[in-house]
């Protein structure tokens, strides 16, 4: 069964789209679930961000199109529709996908560390969901063992970057000076912890946090000095942040153009930035329309992030050298577990003629016939069942020239010249001279 990796990223899918394939992790195994009782998938895991939401599988060659009617089925979205925005890669291709993505080689931050925690929770969903097997199980724990090494061996990773970073950094763009700035902080999660501390090093003259859970908030809100709120109390604070970046789990927007438009009159229209970095999308995206706000979502922070890319594209090679070493390796272990299956294969067949061979003496046996005889009999039919196989093409290869066979039956059963598989024994060959 062929390794497939399905899915739609920044790079070929809009926001619109990602925000309605997202998976949130209270629903990942559900969705694994689903997934393996489709026809022909024999193991799976599901990695879905804010940039992507990807299948790493290993499913029949006819399923390959599965997944795909999956992924658009389960989020009630026409294949059709879905199909031009999905990529797919096969055995090494997947493999090497996999590497790039847990690397952040293929992140819309270049080399972000984020996603490889994020990789992790998805192998993690996948076996608690039971969705794995060998072979997927295998190649999560060497692509966490490659990112060690491209994280060790080169400086993709030399300076804090992330898509909080990036974040930041555009707002510092838009208010020249984040020690004047109020910012307000909408969830407690990752992204929203990487701002804090990015907003903290900025030196950000108020901080404000809020969030459905208000013990996360004042946890947050503690490390990085700022203050705490309960979710439902944003109203009453929006008026005051010239700053609000928003990344939640919600399933809905937490923040209307209503709410917007109310804490614009209060603050006298002064500009507000808003940056929505979740998918699906925090703020309702029609709040951009109303003068004096300047919003902000993950895909605009390409051109922010540009100089970035161009700084790490030397350790990005490097990487890329390193990971194509490893999927050689991988792929190594890939075609020996076939021939191990093979040797599986042929080790069950023996032991299937020996207990059937050893049943049927043990009945010779019990109905009187001589110990001895049993046992000459058991010898030549085991002999000779074994043998079958292997004799009738050997001497097929013979009758066909087919040298290459004839040798690797020389090496595999460890004969010598002397005893040629052409049918010569030493009866054969004369008297002695």
């Amino acid at each position: 069964m062929p390794l497939l990796a399905l899915g739609l990223n920044h790079q070929t899918a809009p926001v619109a789209l990602r925000e309605r394939v997202a998976v949130p992790a209270a629903a990942l195994d559900q969705a694994l679930r689903a997934l393996r009782t489709m026809p022909g998938v024999e193991e799976a895991a599901l990695l879905s961000t804010c940039n992507r939401t990807e299948v790493y599988a290993r499913v029949a060659d006819v399923a390959d199109d599965t997944v795909g009617r999956w992924l658009a089925e389960h989020h009630g979205i026409e294949a059709q529709r879905l199909e031009p925005y999905l990529y797919r890669h096969h055995d090494a291709d997947a493999v090497r996908h996999l590497f790039r993505v847990a690397t952040g080689l293929d992140s819309l931050v270049l080399g972000e560390p984020q996603i490889l925690g994020q990789v992790k929770q998805a192998w993690a969903a996948a076996r608690d969901a039971h969705a794995l097997k060998t072979p997927l199980d295998r190649l999560f724990q060497q692509c966490f063992t490659v990112s060690k090494r491209v994280r060790t061996d080169t400086r993709i990773g030399a300076h804090p970057v992330s898509v909080a970073f990036a974040g930041v950094r555009l707002a510092q763009q838009v208010f020249a000076r984040l020690d004047q700035a109020t910012v307000l902080l909408i969830g407690a999660g990752d992204t929203i912890e990487l701002a804090a501390r990015h907003l903290a090093d900025a030196q950000v003259k108020r901080l404000l946090v809020a969030n459905r859970t208000l013990e996360h908030a004042q946890a947050l809100a503690q490390r990085f000095g700022g203050y705490a709120l309960p979710l439902a109390d944003l109203d009453r604070h929006l008026a005051e942040a010239d700053i609000v970046i928003s990344a939640t789990a919600s399933r809905l927007p937490v923040l209307s153009r209503a709410q917007v438009a109310r804490a614009l009159g209060e603050r006298r229209h002064r500009p507000m930035f808003l940056l929505d970095l979740a998918v699906p999308r925090d703020i309702e995206a029609d709040a951009a329309q109303l003068d004096d706000v300047y919003l902000y979502t993950v895909d605009d922070l390409d051109q922010v992030i540009e100089e970035n890319r161009r700084s790490r594209r030397e350790a990005a090679e490097q990487a890329e050298a390193i990971i194509e070493l490893q999927v050689g390796h991988y792929m190594a272990w890939w075609h020996a577990r076939d021939r191990h299956d093979a040797l599986k294969r042929l080790r069950a067949g023996a032991e299937a003629q020996r207990a059937e061979a050893l049943a049927l003496a043990r009945e010779r046996v019990a109905r009187g016939h001589d110990p001895e005889t049993v046992m000459d009999w058991l010898a030549n039919r085991l002999t000779s069942r074994l043998l079958h196989a292997p004799s009738a093409a050997l001497r097929d290869a013979a009758l066909r020239g087919d040298t290459d066979l004839l040798r690797a039956a020389e090496r595999l059963y460890g004969l010598d010249e002397a005893a040629t598989l052409t049918g010569a024994t030493a009866d054969d060959a004369g008297p002695a001279a």
